[in-house]
């Protein structure tokens, strides 16, 4: 096997800009003090505006410390008791440890208005220089004269729910489960901060970067800005992020170069920017940020006006790894249809997706749809009787086509359809966005990596399961939909999929020389699925050539228009192959 040249740390190299950026406390709170000195005010109230998830114990220190303030305020200390948190948002997070329903909260809503009241008028009373507000919603309490923005990608923050060292905002249960934790965050905490960050844009000064322990960056707001907009204006890449699973397999370990003493990698989310960070690289110091920033920023640019106008400010398409070569079969699944998603969950629309297999043991598989005349009845019956007595194990291959895949094979997933990767199998997997709702029907009889049972919803998946999706309406409809759509010079274009109830579209080429693409408005994003180099290009020198590697998946926002895409060095006169998907 050839050796790994995907690159784990993709960033935007950031030019043309003055470089402000700060690393260390020490510089941080050194450049703050100077713009402090620089306002001809008395009074000059500082708001360090917080994401939920930054670590408090690390970041308070180092600024009360340095600034010295005459009066320091946590909003912690202002927001209602948990007690009565808990009960206002009791209905968004449900008795389920998974599920619960969109929140629609604005932050004034977490606050005692009488402790602000009385905060106000302490500040009003300060007789010094240095006002510090701190936390989540700091600058709800007064207008800041410096405003820093502390923000935090969510995968890191639910790496520090799994220490059990952090717990959801304002809530003592850092001990709790962590999917509920993440139940809550993704609910409810993580869309009202979303809101007030938003809202906070054109007032940020500086944005601070604390991902790393004790290693924190500060960057302009100017030069922030400039960064992102450099990002929407090229073919970039968000960071991705590797994990273990139950059902891990080997293969990312060798073409993505993972730690090899880890037992096992079941996922690679390397295109979720809801969850995904993005560098910014200044010099030799990089920058990161939770990449959904770029979606608020600009979401016309980067998604395309008919997504925005359909989706609003929200990434519709998610790449991602599902490994399980040399490990076991994922989770017999269904996700649940539009309308079952739009009435009890309050989302708009539901995870289809779609398998592209990128590599395949000899005994590879995909359980796909459901055998023809088999008794709805009886398959939930045993699918219940597994989940209660470890001794009966379900039988998917009584109930569930269990289909041979290869290299290159594409399988066609709209919701509804039961499903599962089987062993030696690594899996593209290419969806919609709201990857949390997936009814597992049955687990193989195995914990989770928190030794868990993992959660099992037969209760939802009955109600969804189209009984209709047999052996031979599997076979016509959802394996290898491959036709020729155009075809030039050393390339040519096949449309896969996706099925006609699914709203992205996806098209494969194959190509020795340039292929031609175009956005046509829509966000596009791709994979190389065969090749070991390639380089996107602007015909009209757009932006600069990009450079992508086998397996990785890279993003071309929708305003960029037309593109050409080549094999490059190493792969030069060899078959390339990309996977791209857009909205239709």
């Amino acid at each position: 096997m050839p050796v790994s040249n995907y690159d784990k740390f993709p960033a935007t190299i950031v030019k043309n800009c003055k470089n402000e950026i700060f690393t260390g406390y020490q510089n941080i709170l050194n450049k703050i003090n100077l713009h402090i000195k620089s306002i001809d005010k008395e009074k000059v109230i500082v708001a360090i505006d917080c994401y939920p998830g930054v670590n408090d114990n690390e970041l308070i220190p180092a600024f009360k410390q340095r600034l010295a303030p005459e009066l320091f305020c946590n909003t912690l200390d202002i927001k209602l008791p948990e007690e009565n948190i808990f009960a206002m948002i009791r209905q968004n997070l449900t008795d389920d440890r998974v599920f619960g329903v969109m929140s629609c909260h604005k932050i004034e809503q977490f606050f005692n208005n009488n402790k602000i009241k009385a905060i106000q008028n302490r500040i009003n009373q300060c007789q010094g220089k240095i006002v510090l507000l701190y936390g989540f919603g700091a600058s709800l309490i007064a207008r800041p004269d410096i405003l820093v923005y502390a923000d935090m990608p969510r995968w890191e923050i639910q790496q520090r729910f799994r220490s059990n060292k952090l717990g959801n905002w304002g809530c003592n249960n850092s001990q709790e489960d962590i999917l509920k934790k993440y139940k809550r965050g993704f609910f409810v905490e993580w869309r009202v901060a979303d809101r007030h960050k938003i809202s906070l844009f054109d007032q940020i000064d500086y944005f601070l970067d604390t991902t790393i322990a004790e290693k924190p960056a500060m960057l302009t707001a100017k030069n922030y800005w400039q960064g992102l907009q450099q990002t929407v204006n090229q073919p970039f890449r968000v960071v991705p992020f590797f994990d273990r699973a139950p059902w891990g397999g080997q293969w990312m370990k060798e073409i993505c170069d993972l730690d090899r003493s880890v037992d096992n990698y079941g996922w690679c989310f390397d295109c979720v920017p809801e969850e995904n960070s993005l560098y910014l690289q200044f010099g030799n110091i990089r920058f990161e940020t939770p990449s959904t920033n770029l979606v608020f920023k600009h979401p016309s640019l980067l998604l395309g006006e008919h997504v925005y106008g359909r989706f609003g400010a929200e990434f519709p398409i998610r790449f991602d790894f599902l490994d399980t070569m040399g490990g076991g079969n994922l989770s017999f699944q269904v996700h649940p249809l539009t309308e079952y998603i739009q009435q009890n969950f309050s989302m708009p629309y539901t995870q289809d997706e779609s398998y592209y297999i990128l590599d395949a043991g000899p005994d590879s598989s995909v359980y796909l749809g459901l055998k023809t005349d088999i008794d709805p009845a009886q398959m939930i019956q045993d699918l219940e009787t597994a989940q209660n007595d470890p001794k009966q194990p379900f039988n998917a291959g009584k109930y569930a086509n269990n289909i041979p895949a290869k290299k290159h094979d594409h399988f066609l997933i709209p919701a509804g359809t039961t499903h599962c990767s089987g062993a030696n199998t690594m899996v593209l997997e290419i969806s919609a966005t709201p990857y949390i709702f997936t009814f597992k029907l049955w687990d193989w009889g195995r914990l989770g990596l928190d030794s868990l049972p993992r959660p099992v919803h037969i209760n939802h998946g009955k109600h969804v399961i189209q009984w209709d999706r047999n052996t031979q309406w599997v076979n016509n409809n959802l394996i290898n939909q491959i036709q020729q759509t155009a075809s030039g010079d050393g390339w040519k274009e096949e449309r896969t999929g996706l099925h006609r109830r699914e709203f992205i579209e996806t098209r494969r080429h194959w190509f020795t020389a340039a292929a031609p693409h175009c956005t046509e408005d829509s966000v596009n994003v791709l994979n190389l699925i065969e090749g070991r180099q390639a380089i996107i290009e602007s015909p009209d020198h757009t932006f600069e050539p990009f450079e992508v590697h086998y397996a990785e998946t890279f993003i071309i926002p929708a305003h960029l228009g037309k593109y050409t895409i080549r094999p490059h060095d190493q792969s030069v006169d060899q078959m390339c192959g990309t996977i791209k998907a857009y909205i239709r």
